[in-house]
């Protein structure tokens, strides 16, 4: 009975050496399915990390351009004001302006007052020297084409020849521009 004891003892051993492996086993695939949930949860939580940090990333490029552009045209129209900053003080100058040029034309007409007149000559060539310093410019109306962005049509005056049609004939009052920019139009009259 000795082998037979053995035989069984030897049965049982291997028995449970199965049964142990066989739970093993199931240990290991239970343990590499925890695993797998486990993974494949941080993968997602990967994921969802990327997405936010990509969406975030663009709103802060976004941001950025947004930021950029105001800071350029802040700068752009701060350039504006000083560049005109003067032309309200420049329009209100233009009368007297056009009075000096109507107080030569009259002196022109009177001999008596060559003196007068050489003396309110300097004034306004100072005056206009100060103003051109300044960025301001005359517009040219003499034989010139009539521009809509340059004159102001106060009158169309029938003429005998077709070459002076379109053509600037007279400036009523003459017009002017501040750094590029037209603050007031010449007042012409235009050949038809």
């Amino acid at each position: 009975m000795s082998k037979e004891k053995k035989y069984n003892e030897s049965e049982e051993t291997i028995d449970n050496n199965i049964q142990a492996e066989e739970s093993a086993m199931e240990n290991e695939n239970v343990v590499g399915e925890e695993a797998l949930d486990e993974k494949s949860e941080l993968e997602n939580k990967l994921v969802e990390a990327a997405e936010k940090i990509a969406t975030l990333e663009d709103k802060y490029l976004r941001q950025v351009a947004e930021f950029d552009n105001y800071r350029k045209r802040t700068m752009k129209e701060k350039a504006e004001l000083i560049k005109n900053g003067g032309e309200r003080t420049i329009e209100s100058i233009l009368p007297v302006l056009d009075d000096f040029e109507r107080a030569l034309n009259t002196m022109e007409k009177n001999e008596n007052a060559a003196e007068i007149r050489t003396g309110v000559e300097l004034i306004y060539t100072k005056f206009v020297n100060i103003l051109k310093q300044n960025g301001l410019q005359k517009i040219e109306t003499e034989g010139a084409d009539f521009d809509t962005d340059f004159h102001e049509a106060i009158a169309m005056v029938p003429t005998p020849d077709a070459s002076l049609k379109g053509k600037v004939l007279d400036c009523i009052q003459t017009g002017y521009i501040l750094n590029d920019k037209v603050i007031r139009h010449a007042k012409v009259a235009v050949g038809e």
